[in-house]
């Protein structure tokens, strides 16, 4: 359950409920904390080890890496780099510009001889010229040229709507992404962010299409006018088309011989999603929410957003709604999270949504995902460990956090539901 949610819920108990409730939530933001402690990797020492490239003789042979360095805008400035990177057997394998107003900040796809470091690389292209250099490995991924890049993740986010968010990260690189809603009453939360956005180092703020903000940061690296008009070009793609969900879905028979049906919801799911919150009991709402739950006005709307994840649905084969599974987008992490009603629970409804939403997780570009959930929660548990992944585990006074890291394929029908694959 993201912070946000947290608050709100912790608003909605009495005060015996409330002193609970500020140990869960200090207890996850204490955990929240840790894991935002560290910055991301500058140089090749915190970096994963690259994959193998494509031609070459044995894994080790060369390394792919990423650069961006700025240098000035004058006849040859490019030529004295290009040969720099050529004296040690650098072979440049893409090249794009990024215009400045004052110089121009070129970003490579090298390949480079496996022994030769990353700040051997700095070097060279220090002495030739090259200011504020950067540098990370890269993957076979990176081989795919921008044009062709962005235009997979156009046609994503004309798909499906919860595709942007992640359309944002995977066309920026390692960046938070944070959605500020508009005000209640339909008012716009322009907070000083005029409506072509503004761009501020390495912080840029759009005007989100449904009336609200989305903040894009990544410290590590100032964004370049360029990157801002490409995000731009998303957000207004995605505002022009308006809401959309794919239609996707699949009818399964559970091993004890009833169908149900899986689909992608969203806020039209409203009415059915809290009619279903009604009929389950106090205690699965708790182990759920992490505190009691008496009105799910305030967040189920939240929730169901494809603007801020992806939501599943279960449905009988009479139509009711009996499942609903959220994988959230919490800014550079991704959260898990189910709700099954008891009289469906124990019949393998909570696994299939979860195995799912992994699926899903791991096809968007997601390299772990976590569940807030509590230590009794032993339906949780068990639901996390049949992914077959590995978990890590983190208790603090009742609050158990488990991270599952999305290293291995998850076998399940998600594609069918609108899951796009990742670019």
């Amino acid at each position: 359950m993201t912070r946000k949610l947290t608050e709100v819920t912790e608003l909605k108990n009495d005060c015996r409920s409330a002193t609970s409730w500020q140990r869960v939530t200090a207890a996850f933001n204490s955990w929240r904390t840790r894991r935002h402690e560290h910055a991301p990797p500058t140089g090749d020492t915190e970096s994963p080890a690259p994959e193998p490239v494509p031609g070459a003789n044995t894994p080790a042979a060369s390394t792919l890496w990423r650069m961006r360095t700025t240098v000035k805008d004058e006849p040859g400035s490019l030529a004295s780099l290009c040969t720099a990177l050529a004296e040690h057997r650098v072979d440049i394998l893409s090249l794009q510009t990024h215009p400045l107003a004052e110089g121009t900040v070129d970003e490579f796809l090298l390949r480079a001889p496996g022994e030769l470091p990353a700040s051997g690389i700095a070097t060279a292209v220090r002495t030739a010229g090259g200011t504020d250099t950067w540098i990370e490995r890269a993957d076979a991924h990176d081989l795919v040229d921008a044009p062709t890049r962005v235009l997979g993740l156009a046609a994503r986010t004309a798909l499906d709507a919860a595709e942007l968010p992640l359309a944002l990260r995977q066309l920026l690189g390692r960046c938070t992404i944070r959605s500020q809603p508009s005000p209640a009453g339909g008012g716009r939360a322009s907070d000083g962010v005029p409506v072509e956005g503004a761009l501020d180092d390495t912080v840029m703020r759009l005007r989100a299409p449904e009336g609200g903000v989305i903040t894009v940061e990544r410290p590590y690296l100032p964004f370049t006018p360029t990157e801002f008009a490409r995000a731009r070009a998303l957000v207004e793609l995605d505002a022009r088309l308006g809401p959309r969900v794919p239609h996707g879905r699949d009818v399964l028979t559970l091993a004890e011989g009833s169908d149900i049906t899986v689909r992608r919801a969203d806020t039209r799911d409203l009415e059915t999603a809290r009619a279903m919150h009604e009929r389950c009991s106090e205690r699965t709402l708790r182990l759920r929410y992490h505190g009691p739950v008496r009105d799910a006005d305030r967040y189920l709307n939240h929730l169901l957003s494809p603007r801020f994840g992806r939501t599943l649905a279960v449905q009988t084969a009479s139509g009711r709604l009996v499942g609903l599974g959220h994988l959230l987008w919490d800014g550079d992490e991704t959260e898990v999270a189910v709700l099954v009603e008891d009289a469906w629970q124990r019949r393998g409804v909570g696994g299939e949504l979860l195995g799912r939403l992994v699926a899903m997780a791991a096809e968007g570009g997601c390299r772990s995902v976590y569940a807030v959930t509590q230590a009794s929660n032993t339906g949780m548990v068990a639901a996390m460990r049949g992914l077959g992944l590995p978990l890590d585990y983190q208790v603090e006074e009742g609050t158990l956090v488990i991270t599952a890291r999305l290293g291995e394929s998850v076998s399940t029908g998600a594609g069918e539901l609108g899951s796009a694959s990742a670019s």
